[in-house]
């Protein structure tokens, strides 16, 4: 009788399991960070009025703090991660 229950208890919580494992479904809060290609001629303010909206230097001071900068000219060529 004791090995009986236990065996259903076990069968009951494999169940659940496969039930909750069926209906689990991805997150849509996390994305892969976004990256940019500095061009010629393009500067913080430029990237950030393209990639967000409302005032651009909220977007700047994001980006800065980043990606390490220290306010040099962008150079062409570099890898720019945009937080989201």
């Amino acid at each position: 009788m004791f090995a009986r229950t236990h065996i259903y208890a076990l069968l009951l919580a494999l169940a659940l399991v496969t039930l909750a494992l069926s209906t689990a479904r991805p997150s849509r809060g996390a994305s892969p960070e976004a990256r940019h290609l500095v061009r010629s001629g393009e500067t913080l303010w430029s990237i950030a009025s393209a990639r967000y909206a409302g005032d651009p230097r909220e977007a700047i001071w994001r980006i800065e703090q980043r990606n390490g900068l220290t306010g040099e000219p962008l150079q062409p060529g570099t890898v720019l991660y945009l937080p989201q």
